[in-house]
């Protein structure tokens, strides 16, 4: 097998690995009823957390035996093979809107990437990399502050999911500087570069997983697959002295792939916004979502009701309305019980069922 038909296959299991792990994240954070940032006490986090392990190490050995240019723009093939591989492995069904912003996100990221060129990097200095380090943590801290201002539930976790990205994408840049510079001769030398890419890849992973619990799985891993790369790539045109190629024209049809990619993402976030589910997809998210609806429901209206009709008109003449028939909005089941949503926020359905003398009849 020649070295660049390699680079190719490892890119691809690259993608998938990283497609797998995002699946399992965004399940876990799904049914998740406690830490939403790093839920360790599920194992199926844990093999999330070795999948991207997985895919970051095939996506190194890709880069040895193949270009960056060719190895990074099939890197974004993440969402793609994500959304059939979620139908596939737990029977979620991607809409057409949100496929055509996943495509378009995906074919302006990989022309973004072909576009750019490394052919002559600078070092990175320890000054510029110290300044660095720390506009790009105040940027993921100003992310995350964002994300818990704004209330709708699907931007919050779209903000969270730029912050992801920036994390990832300042890991790849301090990755590449550590693996140039470092020597046998002095193998700590680097171990600030070390110890500052390391807490980048973490908050990148806490931050992805906490995105995943209020927006689905293509909007935010498509922020994060976006984000990561483009960031990495402002960073080595602006400090590594990279390039576009084709001069002048690269760098304008790099605008456009990049607008393209920016109107992919805006499409999926849309159509989140519009699927009016922002607890998330899936029986963990009805469920959030209808526990938020009962804990919101004012208690003078009383309990929400459900089955066949049964006519007001039934009760005795002269008998004025009491109790829940006051203010029923809704029928009734059978003859003796009332069928409520019982406030507050719970991991699991629960029913409450209240005798007719409970609920204020006699």
């Amino acid at each position: 097998m020649s070295p660049l038909l390699l680079s190719v296959l490892l890119s691809l299991v690259s993608a998938v690995a990283y497609a797998a792990a995002a699946i399992v994240q965004e399940r876990v954070a799904a049914s998740a009823t406690g830490l939403q940032y790093a839920p360790l006490r599920r194992p199926a986090w844990w093999g999330a957390v070795l999948l991207n392990g997985l895919g970051a190490a095939l996506h190194v050995a890709a880069l040895a035996y193949g270009p960056l240019s060719l190895v990074q723009p099939l890197g974004a093939l993440t969402i793609v093979f994500a959304l059939p591989m979620a139908a596939l492995l737990v029977g979620r069904r991607t809409g057409r809107t949100a496929w055509r912003g996943a495509v378009m996100a995906t074919v302006g990221l990989a022309g973004l990437l072909s576009l750019t060129a490394g052919d002559a990097p600078r070092a990175l200095s320890d000054d510029a990399g110290h300044v660095l380090a720390a506009a790009t943590f105040g940027a993921v801290a100003l992310l995350f502050v964002l994300a818990h201002v704004v209330r709708r539930a699907v931007l919050r976790s779209m903000a969270l999911a730029a912050a992801a990205g920036v994390s990832f994408g300042m890991a790849s840049v301090f990755t590449k500087t550590v693996a140039e510079e470092w020597t046998a001769d002095a193998p700590l030398a680097e171990s600030t570069g070390v110890l500052v890419l390391s807490a980048f890849a973490v908050a990148g992973l806490l931050l992805s997983q906490a995105a995943y619990r209020d927006a689905g799985l293509a909007a935010p891993l498509a922020t994060v697959t976006v984000v990561n790369p483009v960031i990495a790539a402002v960073v080595g045109l602006t400090l590594f002295g990279e390039s576009f190629r084709y001069g002048a024209a690269g760098a304008v049809a790099a605008l456009i792939c990049g607008a393209v990619a920016a109107g992919g993402l805006v499409r999926l976030t849309v159509d989140r916004l519009a699927a009016g589910r922002p607890a998330g997809d899936g029986p963990a998210g009805d469920r959030r979502a209808g526990a938020e609806s009962a804990r919101n429901r004012p208690a003078h209206e009383g309990p929400v009701r459900e089955g066949p009709a049964r006519p007001r008109g039934d009760a005795p003449s002269g008998d004025a309305p009491s109790g829940s028939d006051r203010h029923a909005t809704g029928p009734e089941v059978g003859d003796r019980v009332d069928v409520g949503a019982v406030p507050g926020t719970r991991a699991h359905l629960e029913v409450e069922v209240r005798s007719r003398t409970v609920a204020g009849r006699p």
